[in-house]
C-alpha cells in the first residue's frame, strides 16, 4: 500500500452556507453538490481547480459512517490543515479586502511564506506558499 496524496478534510458546521461562502470566496474553491443520498442541506463539497473535491462540509444532522465528540475542545491532536498554494500577494490583498484576520510566517531556507487563518468553525488553515 502507498500513501499517493491527502485526499480531503472534512468539516462540520452549523451553518453550511457561511462556511462554503468562507471556502470559496477565501480560496476560490467550486462548491458542488455532495454525491447521493446527501442533499444540499446536509453537505457541499468545495472543489479544486483540478475538479478534486478537497474540502467536505457536511451539516450537524449529516449522517455520518463514523461518529464522535466534534465539540472544539475534542478535536484530539489535530493542530492545522496544510494548504499549498500560489498568489501569496493576491491572497494578502483578498484577506485584506474580507477583513479575514491572518499571521504570516517565512522560512526562508526553504523559500516558504505562509499565511495562517481560521476558519468559521475554528479550523486552522496553514496557506503555504512556495518561491511566490
Amino acid at each position: 500500500m502507498t500513501i499517493e496524496a491527502l485526499d480531503h478534510f472534512n468539516i462540520v458546521t452549523a451553518d453550511l452556507d457561511r462556511a462554503e461562502a468562507f471556502y470559496r470566496d477565501l480560496l476560490g474553491l467550486e462548491s458542488r453538490p455532495a454525491p447521493p443520498p446527501l442533499t444540499l442541506d446536509m453537505a457541499r463539497w468545495m472543489h479544486d481547480r483540478e475538479g478534486r473535491a478537497i474540502v467536505h462540509l457536511n451539516s450537524l444532522h449529516c449522517p455520518r459512517m463514523f461518529d464522535r465528540d466534534m465539540s472544539p475542545r475534542a478535536t484530539g491532536a489535530l493542530h492545522h490543515i496544510a494548504l499549498r498554494c500560489a498568489g501569496h500577494e493576491a491572497m494578502v490583498e483578498r484577506l485584506d479586502r474580507m477583513g479575514i484576520a491572518y499571521d504570516g510566517n517565512e522560512v526562508s531556507a526553504i523559500g516558504l511564506r505562509q499565511l495562517f487563518v481560521t476558519d468559521p468553525e475554528g479550523v486552522v488553515l496553514e496557506l503555504n506558499f512556495f518561491a511566490d
